[in-house]
């Protein structure tokens, strides 16, 4: 099913603009996950969709053909997966995912058909007798997300799906929910503010601000050219190399970068595994902090720019705090952003194949 909202907006009662005009289309069988940090207005529109929010006069939301802007929750046929799972702890596996099922009335022969099919799409058959309080959070989730599923909604769409978990399981369970979600083939719509866990399982990533989809794309586009400060700085926490750009090089404090042709009137970002301590660098600096992360030592350095340039180190070995070292940042690895502003209000945002629409005042 293919999910098509026409300037969706809301603003509460006392005036607060939780979600600006919003052009936003979803293809049958994509899983577009709403990124952005807290009172962004993501979970405001996931909210919109499903019918548990009403949205400002004049907005539109199509499920394929059918305009179900005025069809409260329980006719929309939508499945939803909240943080807390909302489970029933002292039902079993089993009653938990048939419940919607009985209350739709079905036959028990299609209860039993239905329950015995998510139970083997979610691995949970050995499962099926337990009370939920005597699952794993990972199992919960399962548990969750078949029961979304047996009904047959048209759109499955998931709060924060993994928030509840402790990190490792997280880690685990997020490449887990990625191959559910395809086996499902099923239009699916997440919220999250974990960007790793967005590009990790979402086809599409809207990235939000302020209430406005600012930049929507796969994950490779959002990660290799960010339209913005904020979604350079978000997506892959790329630092603003702060000098003086002449066009060709970037005169820093400790040194100069050479810059891609066409530079001039750009700010320039870089992200830290593309800043490499290197003897032969062209900037220098002194290693204030130095913090060891299993797989890679994060290297922060003062003194090239106003604040710490950080790097992500590989080898067995970090250098020592207090130490100077050089570093090489190669030009190709830089991200420019034009220095045209765009304010927050005269910004509109849609998603649709891929892309991003703008209207300027």
């Amino acid at each position: 099913m293919t999910i098509r909202l026409n300037n969706a907006a809301k603003t509460f009662p006392d005036g607060t603009k939780a979600l600006l005009p919003t052009e936003l289309i979803v293809k049958t069988g994509e899983i577009v996950s709403l990124l952005g940090p807290s009172g962004c207005g993501k979970t405001t529109l996931l909210r919109i969709i499903a019918g548990l929010e009403t949205s400002n006069a004049g907005s539109e939301i199509w499920f394929d053909d059918d305009n179900v802007t005025s069809l409260p929750v329980e006719r929309r046929k939508v499945g939803m997966v909240f943080q807390s799972y909302a489970l029933f702890p002292n039902m079993s596996v089993r009653a938990n995912i048939g419940y919607g099922l009985k209350i739709q009335k079905l036959s028990k022969i299609e209860i039993d058909s239905r329950v015995n099919e998510v139970l083997e799409m979610c691995q949970l058959q050995d499962f099926s007798a337990r009370a939920v309080s005597q699952l794993s959070g990972g199992q919960r989730q399962r548990v969750a997300l078949a029961r979304a599923i047996a009904p047959r909604p048209r759109l499955l769409l998931l709060d924060e799906p993994l928030s509840a978990l402790d990190a490792a399981m997280r880690e685990d369970l997020r490449d887990e929910l990625a191959i559910l979600l395809r086996d499902f083939e099923i239009t699916a719509i997440f919220v999250t503010h974990d960007q790793d866990e967005a590009m990790a399982i979402a086809d599409r990533v809207a990235v939000m601000s302020n209430g406005s989809i600012v930049q929507s794309g796969t994950p490779e586009e959002l990660y290799r050219n960010p339209n913005s400060a904020f979604v350079a700085g978000f997506v892959g926490n790329a630092m603003h190399l702060d000098g003086k750009n002449s066009g060709n090089e970037l005169i820093l404090e400790g040194g100069t970068l050479k810059l891609p042709n066409k530079s001039k009137g750009h700010n320039v970002y870089v992200r830290a595994e593309d800043v490499q301590i290197n003897d032969n660098g062209t900037l220098s600096g002194q290693v204030e902090t130095v913090t060891f992360l299993g797989t890679h030592y994060r290297v922060g350095i003062k003194g090239i720019m106003p604040n710490l340039l950080t790097s992500i180190l590989t080898d067995h070995s970090a250098p020592k705090v207090g130490q100077t070292v050089k570093v090489a940042i190669k030009s190709d690895a830089l991200i420019l952003l034009s220095l045209i502003h765009i304010s927050e209000p005269t910004r509109r945002r849609g998603i649709s194949d891929g892309g991003v629409g703008v209207e300027k005042k």
